[in-house]
């Protein structure tokens, strides 16, 4: 399973994000992968003002400030 954030440099909110699931981690297997949306113009236009952005099996969960328990859900509902 792998949960996607979307991300960029000097973000706070990010790096809390990515923090946050790694703490997940500690409950629920899975793979963090972080995209960097300024490698990507579609991305960069997607979601330029809502990062960090994380997906779960491709769909949106949260953005913003990240709800570990929101994720949570969306993996247990994968697996």
């Amino acid at each position: 399973m792998q949960v996607e954030v979307m991300s960029k440099n000097q973000c706070p909110l990010c790096v809390e994000a990515i923090a946050e699931l790694r703490n997940l981690q500690n409950e629920i297997e899975f793979e963090i992968k972080v995209t960097d949306i300024y490698q990507d113009d579609a991305l960069l236009e997607k979601y330029q003002l809502m990062i960090p952005v994380v997906l779960v099996g491709g769909k949106e969960v949260g953005y913003g400030h990240i709800s570990a328990l929101d994720v949570r859900e969306a993996i247990k509902k994968l697996k």
